[in-house]
């Protein structure tokens, strides 16, 4: 049911009957390593590229929580996933391993919620009795295709990020004890005219604010209702742009509730300049670490605010700006 101008409303509650999160090495030495199902010590993952090495990590989170939910793929209508890589390969291909129907998309790095948002959609209005959401990325494999190759080695300014080398995956069913997804507010593009490809959390941050704005005026409610909001990957700049913003737009989130996926999967000591970044960001800590938390009855209610760069490298080339979204979803206990 649609509430406001951009919220959907789902009155059946459908669940999240598993999830399942996957790493790499840097990962595993991260604060969250405790949250993921699996961390792989090869950034290869045994592969000979590091895209076959993505494609690889998002069939494990996928498999494992398939594994967790007790259904088996067959019984699974619909596989919606999004990644960084050109034509979403990665997502492709892993359709191709699992054989169930496909549903491909591209959020950039909001592909994690806007994939859960479609899945609830299709489970609320009776299109589907089971589907599962994904996304994915890889350190090595996004700086091949947004930036330099790893081997290239040039110097990043401070409002870099670090993409997460990781895939999360959720399987989402009529009914079942788990945790419910609620509500979603789908994202307008917002484009501030940044165009430095290393300072994401800037050129972010105002399409984050603009969707927190839209789904507390759609739901007419405030902050006060969740027990954490957090972003997807704005790092360490954007989220203080984004606190910032809020203000200026008269909404005030206690600094304890509102935080950043990428603020909180590496540990302080990591290299990560700004914080993490893609789509395997916000997946990750969001079907690990957050849902574990809510499973543990510390969380009762979170809005997850992914948030994506879409540009593309030739898009880069041809100097445009960068356009930006922020998909929200609530997820209950």
């Amino acid at each position: 049911m649609l509430k406001g101008h951009q919220t959907w409303i789902f009155n059946s509650k459908p669940t999240i009957l598993s999830s399942a999160a996957v790493g790499g090495p840097f990962e595993g030495n991260g604060a969250l390593a405790d949250d993921f199902d699996i961390i792989h010590e090869d950034l290869w993952v045994g592969q000979d590229s590091f895209e076959k090495a993505e494609k690889v990590l998002l069939e494990h989170a996928c498999e494992k929580a398939i594994e967790k939910s007790g259904i088996k793929n067959e019984d699974i209508n619909f596989f919606i996933s999004g990644d960084l890589m050109n034509q979403i390969t990665s997502s492709s291909f892993t359709a191709r391993t699992l054989g169930i129907p496909f549903l491909g998309i591209f959020g950039a790095c909001s592909s994690s919620m806007e994939g859960l948002a479609l899945a609830a959609q299709l489970v609320d209005s009776n299109a589907a009795d089971f589907v599962i959401a994904s996304a994915c990325s890889h350190n090595a494999a996004a700086e091949k295709q947004y930036r330099y190759p790893t081997e290239y080695g040039g110097q990043k300014p401070p409002t870099a990020q670090w993409t997460v080398t990781g895939a999360g995956a959720a399987v989402v069913g009529k009914e079942g004890d788990g945790p419910k997804v609620t509500s979603a507010t789908i994202g307008r593009v917002i484009d501030m005219g940044i165009s430095d490809p290393y300072n994401m959390g800037a050129a972010m941050a105002p399409a984050a604010v603009d969707t927190i704005e839209a789904h507390f005026r759609d739901m007419n409610i405030d902050a006060s209702y969740y027990d954490l909001i957090a972003t997807g990957d704005l790092g360490k700049v954007g989220h203080e742009i984004a606190i910032a913003l809020l203000k200026k737009h008269g909404i005030e989130i206690p600094p304890e509730k509102f935080t950043d996926c990428g603020l909180l999967i590496y540990k302080k000591d990591q290299p990560v300049f700004s914080g993490g970044s893609g789509c395997g960001c916000s997946a990750t800590v969001t079907y690990g670490h957050f849902l574990n938390r809510m499973r543990k009855g510390e969380l009762k209610k979170i809005l997850i605010v992914a948030t994506g760069a879409l540009l593309s490298p030739i898009s880069y080339q041809q100097k445009e700006s960068i356009p930006c979204i922020a998909h929200a979803v609530s997820i209950e206990m």
